[in-house]
């Protein structure tokens, strides 16, 4: 069986300020397009049948730099929809919501366009990333690439072992990192983490 490759983008800005990114297209920094050059050594080696991106620039000028072929774009891969909580930080919501989680709590709702999303929302849109690329990760024809955003490869890596989207949490995700899917013994597994060297 072909294997998962889990592709977070290069920093941006607000990555590197803790600021929740979902719909705002930022461009990556001068650190960010290093990151996604960095991962041109780790990805060359590798056969890659199929690469796909979120729409967000970031995402595709991650696949750009780190050398992929251009990627089919595919809007269930963007980020989560943080609705009311975009471009604020966990410390700053937790200031008026104690506690607040997102991978159990969700988000407020934010302005027209953006009402926010449950984790069950991201899960849905994780299951059908997950079905459509199921027929080339049974095949042989090489590697499945998918590059988008922290969260949602969290939520896609939890739906992609059998576990709920609120397990999406056990998982970080740096910027400019792989993570890698595979089996062991017919079933998901997580071959490797936040790697930047196979």
């Amino acid at each position: 069986m072909s294997r998962l490759l889990l592709i977070r983008h290069g920093e941006t800005e607000w990555s590197r300020n803790g600021r929740h990114t979902g719909r705002t297209d930022l461009p990556l920094t001068t650190g960010g397009e290093e990151q996604a050059r960095a991962l041109r050594p780790l990805l060359s080696g590798r056969t890659i049948g199929q690469v796909y991106a979120s729409p967000m620039q970031r995402a595709l000028r991650t696949a750009e730099l780190a050398g992929l072929a251009p990627p089919q774009v595919d809007p269930d891969l963007q980020e989560w929809d943080y609705g009311g909580y975009e471009g604020i930080t966990t410390a700053e919501i937790r200031r008026s919501r104690p506690g607040w989680y997102l991978f159990r709590d969700g988000v407020a709702p934010g302005p027209a366009g953006h009402p926010g999303e449950s984790p069950e929302q991201v899960g849905a849109r994780a299951d059908r990333v997950l079905a459509r690329i199921a027929p080339y990760l049974e095949g042989d024809e090489g590697d499945v690439a998918l590059v988008a955003h922290a969260h949602f490869l969290r939520v896609l890596t939890a739906r992609r072992l059998g576990l709920p989207a609120s397990a999406g949490g056990l998982f970080t995700f740096e910027t400019g990192a792989v993570g890698v899917l595979g089996t062991e013994h017919g079933r998901p597994a997580v071959l490797a983490w936040n790697a930047r060297s196979l």
